[in-house]
């Protein structure tokens, strides 16, 4: 099977083109660039393998959350490949994609949605898939959802540049990895066995995933957090 992958829910703009077990990955730390730098970097990806958009057999994309703009250009640029190729689309949570690079069992992924809150879900591996134990949620100090028993890994942004998140979980999280970001080629990976499984969606139907509404605080939003 052959899938080329898009994850640009972060700053970290990522390609990724799986053909069996050989894997291609072109990524850049691309801020607000994104839409500037995805179509090159498929079409080197695509020439490293010698391959083209039509050959592919699926497409996918890491749906978010995320950046608003950055998981609307990967949804758009890869229903574009999917229409032109007549090819089904699998949407993959980034947050799952980031809880797959961690090496572990059981995971806590969150990233920085930055307005002092945090994308948050946790997942435990269940053979070559995972199970959802708690939903892509839009978390603050306030509100936390309660971890299973058992020890967790964490991982992401959300960890890394918040101190409440972390000590919210202390005592649950065994291991921190830090500097992780969302990667296309774990979004390939689970596309894989998604696909395998009969859960690609026509073009169309696929949608990026959002948790909320707004970009920004107000002056007297900023003004009246602790």
């Amino acid at each position: 099977m052959k899938i080329l992958a898009v994850e640009t829910s972060t700053e970290l703009c990522s390609v990724a083109l799986l053909s069996g077990e050989d894997l291609l990955v072109e990524e850049v730390i691309a801020e607000n660039r994104h839409s500037e730098l995805l179509l090159p970097m498929i079409r080197r990806v695509l020439g490293r393998a010698d391959a083209r958009a039509a050959g592919m057999d699926v497409f996918a994309f890491g749906q978010g959350p995320g950046s608003f703009t950055g998981i609307r250009i990967a949804c758009g640029i890869v229903q574009g490949l999917a229409f032109g190729a007549d090819k089904p689309v699998v949407p993959i949570p980034s947050l799952l994609a980031l809880a797959a690079q961690a090496g572990a069992a059981r995971v806590l992924a969150a990233l920085d949605a930055r307005m002092g809150e945090a994308y948050l879900a946790a997942y435990e591996r269940r053979g070559a898939d995972w199970e959802c134990v708690i939903a892509p949620s839009l978390v603050d100090r306030s509100l936390l959802p309660p971890l299973p028993p058992g020890e967790w890994t964490a991982i992401g942004s959300g960890f890394d540049r918040h101190p409440w998140l972390r000590a919210a979980y202390a005592g649950r999280v065994g291991t921190h990895v830090e500097g992780e970001l969302p990667r296309a080629g774990a979004v390939a990976t689970l596309a894989a066995v998604h696909a395998a499984q009969g859960r690609a969606l026509n073009a169309e139907r696929a949608a990026p995933l959002y948790l909320r509404d707004k970009v920004a605080l107000t002056t007297q939003e900023r003004q009246a957090r602790p």
